[in-house]
C-alpha cells in the first residue's frame, strides 16, 4: 500500500538530511590541518637538503627552527663542498633542495634546479693560529717564503674566491696544500699543520679559541653569495619550494645573520 503524499515527502526530506550530514562533516576543513599539510599550510614532507659545508652549523639551527614552525616536516642535511654537491646532483642523488656557496656552481646546474634565490652573503678572512704567532697582518704577508699557507683547491668556491683576491693584487702564494673545503683549511690551521689560510668569516667564527681571524678590507675582498633552489627531481616539489622561500624570511635571516652571514 502506498503512503500518503505528505508522508512520502517527509520521508524523502529525512533521507536527504541523513545523506547530507556526513558530506558536510568531511567537506570544507579550512579550519583545521589538511591531510599531508603542516599547521602553516606547508605540505608535510621529509626534505633532504644538499648544502655547502660552510653552512653546517647555521643550517642545523635553521632546520630545527623550520621543523618547529612546520610540524610534521623533517629536514635532513647533507653537507659538502659545492663542487661535490654539484656532482651528486648530476649523478641523480635523491634530494630536494640545493644550496651552494657560489652562483657559478648553481648556474651550471640550471637544467636540474628551479629558479635560485640568493639567501645570504659572506666574506673571506685570513685564518691564523691562535695569538697570530707569525704576525700576519694582511694579504701581502701570505707571500712570505717562510710562511706555511694552506688554501682551498681552485675548483672549490672558497679556493676560487681566494685566487680571485690574490690575483687582483698580484700576490703570489705557494700553498703547502690545497684542501677540498674551507672547513678543511681551517682544520689544518687549528691543528698547527699550517700558519695561515683563507676561509670564510663565518667558518673562522666557529673555531674561536683555536684560530684568529685577520679581516680583509672590502676593497680587497670578494662577495660570497649563497643561492638556494629546489631540485626538479624532488618528489616533494611544493615542500622544497616552501623551504627555499622560508630561507629569505625574517625568521631565517635572523638565524643566518646571528651566525655572521650577511643579508643579500
Amino acid at each position: 500500500m502506498s503512503l500518503p503524499v505528505h508522508r512520502r515527502r517527509t520521508a524523502a526530506a529525512v533521507l536527504t538530511a541523513a545523506l547530507l550530514i556526513p558530506l558536510g562533516a568531511c567537506g570544507d576543513d579550512s579550519g583545521s590541518d589538511k591531510a599531508g599539510d603542516s599547521g602553516s599550510g606547508v605540505p608535510k614532507a621529509g626534505l633532504t637538503v644538499l648544502a655547502a659545508s660552510s653552512l653546517t652549523d647555521v643550517f642545523k639551527e635553521a632546520g630545527a627552527a623550520y621543523e618547529k614552525e612546520n610540524p610534521g616536516t623533517n629536514v635532513t642535511f647533507s653537507f659538502a663542498g659545492s663542487q661535490e654537491l654539484a656532482a651528486q646532483v648530476k649523478q641523480g642523488a635523491p634530494a630536494d633542495v640545493l644550496v651552494t656557496a657560489d652562483t657559478r656552481t648553481m648556474d651550471g646546474l640550471s637544467g636540474d634546479t628551479g629558479k635560485p634565490t640568493v639567501i645570504a652573503e659572506n666574506r673571506l678572512v685570513i685564518a691564523v693560529g691562535e695569538g697570530n704567532p707569525e704576525n700576519v697582518e694582511n694579504l701581502t704577508d701570505l707571500a712570505g717564503p717562510e710562511l706555511k699557507v694552506v688554501l682551498a683547491a681552485p675548483e672549490v668556491p672558497v679556493g676560487r674566491y681566494g685566487a680571485q683576491i690574490l690575483d687582483a693584487r698580484k700576490i703570489g702564494v705557494k700553498p703547502v696544500s690545497q684542501e677540498p673545503s674551507a672547513r678543511a683549511v681551517l682544520s689544518k690551521i687549528s691543528l698547527g699543520e699550517a700558519d695561515a689560510g683563507l676561509v670564510y668569516r663565518t667558518d673562522a667564527a666557529t673555531a674561536t679559541g683555536k684560530v684568529d681571524a685577520i679581516e680583509i678590507p672590502d676593497t680587497e675582498n670578494a662577495i660570497v653569495s649563497y643561492p638556494a633552489a629546489a631540485l626538479k627531481t624532488s618528489k616533494h616539489g611544493e615542500a622544497a619550494a616552501a623551504f627555499v622561500a622560508w630561507l629569505s624570511t625574517p625568521a631565517a635571516q635572523k638565524i643566518l645573520q646571528g651566525a655572521g652571514f650577511q643579508q643579500p
